[in-house]
């Protein structure tokens, strides 16, 4: 799904500045995986990694960029205080995220409204769940990915043909474990979506518009009647092509939500929690490998 005619809240390219500091700051920034001295295991940056299947580097901001740290809670990384770089290097940047983050929450209560009502359910019944929602904003770097980046990768985990060229897998195909993603595109194509058909489509930027993704929670959640989408972004071949952004907001429920069937759905699932969920998907990504032990299952 798009949802065209939507100025952002802030001009992207003010949350991309991010992008524009040098090493030494977003080092700080860095993830307890990548540095090992820091504090922060699920929010904070990702830097690039050679020899994985995916090139990407970003940052994972949690609700505190937005509502301040009465939305931290010690003890549980997903719900750990997002590391930022200091407003004196990037001034007024923590104030658009903070924006622009409120804007997607929004977003994210009316389509869940809506949802409810297309499926005949009374409008407030995912509402509860999302209140102390854990829901990340995501910037996303694309740099062009350099011959040696690839070195070390199987072949069929980051080569695919596209119009009859081989193009390098930016991110493999995957569904997201949430209930919705917004996405905003920046330019540069790459994204395709897996249609009923088995094809893949691609879906192009287009100025003030989201790409709305349906998550495997939304998808179990309804009892398969809203399907999960499947997506993957695709590259131009080593060392062409242009870099590509995007700014994602995953729409979550809070940690402690409980998620269960819904009757009138005929879903059939064991309920569980919700931070149960996002913590193993995520130990699936490659910015997350080998942290599954640093969280306690509730």
């Amino acid at each position: 799904m798009i949802l065209d005619h939507l100025p952002p809240p802030v001009p992207v390219e003010r949350l991309l500045r991010l992008f524009d500091l040098p090493p030494e700051v977003t080092h700080r920034l860095w993830r307890q995986k990548f540095a090992p001295g820091n504090s922060n295991v699920y929010r904070g940056w990702f830097p690039l990694q050679d020899g994985r299947p995916t090139y990407k580097e970003g940052l994972d901001s949690g609700p505190d960029i937005a509502h301040g740290a009465t939305r931290v809670r010690h003890g549980d990384p997903l719900t750990e205080a997002t590391p930022l770089p200091p407003e004196a290097i990037l001034p007024g940047w923590q104030a658009d995220m903070a924006c622009y983050y409120r804007a997607m929450e929004v977003l994210g209560l009316n389509l869940l409204r809506s949802i409810a009502r297309a499926l005949g359910l009374p409008e407030e019944t995912f509402t509860p769940a999302f209140d102390q929602g854990i829901s990340t904003l995501r910037l996303l770097h694309y740099p062009v990915r350099p011959a040696h980046s690839f070195i070390g990768v199987e072949a069929d985990k980051i080569w695919t043909t596209h119009q009859g060229r081989a193009v390098d897998l930016v991110a493999a195909p995957h569904v997201d474990s949430g209930f919705i993603t917004l996405l905003r595109q920046h330019g540069v194509s790459g994204l395709q979506a897996l249609g009923r058909d088995g094809a893949w489509h691609d879906v192009p930027p287009r100025p003030d518009s989201l790409v709305v993704n349906f998550g495997k929670l939304l998808e179990r959640w309804t009892g398969g009647r809203i399907k999960a989408t499947k997506h993957r972004v695709i590259g131009a071949g080593s060392g062409e092509g242009r870099a590509r952004h995007s700014i994602a907001f995953f729409f979550e429920p809070a940690v402690d939500a409980l998620i269960a069937p819904i009757n009138q759905l005929e879903g059939e699932f064991d309920p569980f929690l919700y931070g149960d969920l996002v913590w193993d998907a995520m130990m699936k990504f490659v910015e997350f490998e080998g942290l599954d032990h640093l969280r306690q299952r509730t």
